[in-house]
């Protein structure tokens, strides 16, 4: 199997070549049909006689990228508008029964405040005193595959946040059609 890496690069990305590696690149592309293909549709295009844009390209080609611009500013607008519409409602209808018993009367202000803070109290104290038992039950239960596809998934998962994250704050750069 022949290494075509070295070559392609050289040919691809038009390197100034010493003496050695011209040498070393002729030899190869007496032998090697695709680098020579590659070679010829390098000095193909090389010579290629350059064409003008018709005139007003380049007013036309701005003209476009501010329109498209614009559209995209337009749905990204839209896309929020209907992302905190639907939150709204999403949370009016979560929250709207709780809502209208909390504006009731001080009293159920009380007792829902009461109600919730006890659930959140016994809720610690049964976490505190069922962790230790499932911290030292669940190693020996689950086996250790498991384990290393369980960490596998939370690594994924957390690739894919920071990934989703980086496309969401990243600042385009250059020509966006």
């Amino acid at each position: 199997m022949m290494n075509h890496r070295p070559f392609e690069d050289w040919l691809l990305d038009d390197q100034r070549l010493d003496l050695a590696q011209k040498r070393e690149l002729d030899a190869h592309l007496r032998e090697c049909k695709t680098c020579t293909a590659i070679a010829e549709a390098n000095l193909a295009l090389r010579s290629a006689r350059l064409v003008t844009p018709a005139p007003g390209f380049s007013v036309r080609f701005q003209e476009r990228l501010a329109g498209a611009r614009a559209a995209q500013r337009r749905r990204t607008v839209l896309g929020s508008i209907l992302f905190a519409v639907g939150g709204l409602v999403l949370l009016g209808a979560l929250a709207g029964p709780a809502l209208f018993s909390f504006i009731g009367s001080p009293a159920e202000w009380l007792a829902l405040f009461l109600n919730g803070a006890l659930f959140v109290y016994s809720m610690l104290i049964a976490v505190g005193e069922a962790s230790p038992v499932l911290l030292r039950v669940l190693p020996e239960f689950v086996p250790p595959f498991i384990w290393l596809v369980v960490l596998s998934a939370i690594s994924g998962l957390g690739l894919l946040w920071s990934v989703s994250i980086w496309r969401i704050v990243r600042v385009p750069q250059g020509v966006q059609s």
